[in-house]
């Protein structure tokens, strides 16, 4: 099978196809024939030598990506919930080896989910680390109930576009933020607010928020928390939050933390079933063939993505 190996951290010309076996599947796994991969900054961050690379540097060879989509051809022995033939989707080994830029994917069944026959491969690609994210931040930690008063920040991103959707259909007030050319995009995901980062100062136009989204890192925790009421939750994702914010959070009577979404079947069929509803929807930005995912890791290293970037296979 073709694969795409990293042969050192660095730039994307570290990443080179080969041929490899096909994975040999263990009883609890299904073996998938992708048909779409997804790519997050965490790939990208960890081509370079951050992200998950010092979890990863002694595989061999080491093959990233975790996201995809695609028809089960092999069922392990165990394996109850799946058959051969069927479309599924799902964020496989995270945070371990994923082995997501292959043409074949041995992937454990509890990771996995059906493929909503309503939507494309690549619509489902695009659903699985960035919308279990939003899900495990929005229900599974900070359990976010109607009438909350919710911001998003990034609202136009890859995590931020699911996380607006499911923060309204949890029937939460939402504050989106991003730049003023994407104002439309996140007011149509369901947004009721939108807020330009770039001209607008986050604690003129946002106060007493139940609970801040926070993919960005950097500064913006510190105006997330002069934003969130006291008993209020700000839960970061990119790098989590030093001490020092932890105390300044506590000082304000504010949760604050950083979580690291996980695999989780149950999570997919979650996200599943508000995909084939038409609740939950992905906005894909653009398509890569599978020999240019260099390519689709600059679009997504530019910062600017709207949605998702996904490759074909």
């Amino acid at each position: 099978m073709k694969a795409v190996v990293l042969k050192a951290f660095g730039g994307v010309e570290q990443l080179v196809t080969e041929e490899l076996p096909v994975p040999v599947i263990t009883t609890d796994e299904v073996l998938i024939h992708v048909k779409a991969i997804s790519i997050n900054p965490v790939d990208v961050k960890t081509r370079a030598g951050k992200g998950m690379a010092g979890r990863l540097k002694e595989e061999k060879p080491l093959i990233i990506g975790w996201d995809v989509s695609g028809v089960v051809t092999e069922v392990g022995t165990s394996v109850t919930a799946f058959q051969k033939g069927d479309a599924v989707f799902g964020m496989v080994n995270f945070p371990g080896h994923g082995k997501a830029y292959a043409e074949y994917v041995a992937a454990p069944a509890a990771h996995l989910a059906l493929k909503p026959a309503n939507i494309s491969h690549e619509a489902a690609a695009a659903a699985t680390l960035a919308a279990l994210t939003a899900w495990q931040a929005l229900v599974t930690h900070a359990k976010v109930q109607a009438g909350a008063y919710v911001l998003i920040h990034a609202a136009s991103g890859g995590v931020g576009h699911y996380a607006v959707q499911l923060a309204k259909h949890l029937g939460a007030n939402v504050t989106g933020t991003s730049s003023g050319t994407n104002k439309d995009f996140v007011l149509s995901l369901g947004a009721d607010q939108h807020i330009d980062y770039k001209r607008e100062v986050l604690e003129d136009v946002a106060h007493h928020m139940d609970f801040v989204l926070d993919t960005i890192g950097g500064e913006s925790i510190d105006h997330s928390l002069n934003v969130t009421k006291k008993g209020g939750t700000v839960i970061s994702i990119p790098s989590g939050l030093n001490e020092t914010v932890v105390e300044k959070a506590k000082a304000k009577g504010i949760n604050g933390y950083f979580f690291l979404v996980q695999s989780n079947g149950d999570d997919m069929q979650h996200i599943a079933a508000l995909l084939e509803k038409g609740i939950l929807k992905s906005t894909v930005s653009q398509t890569f063939s599978f020999d240019r995912i260099g390519e689709a890791h600059l679009a997504v290293e530019s910062g600017r993505t709207v949605g998702k970037i996904v490759v074909s296979c």
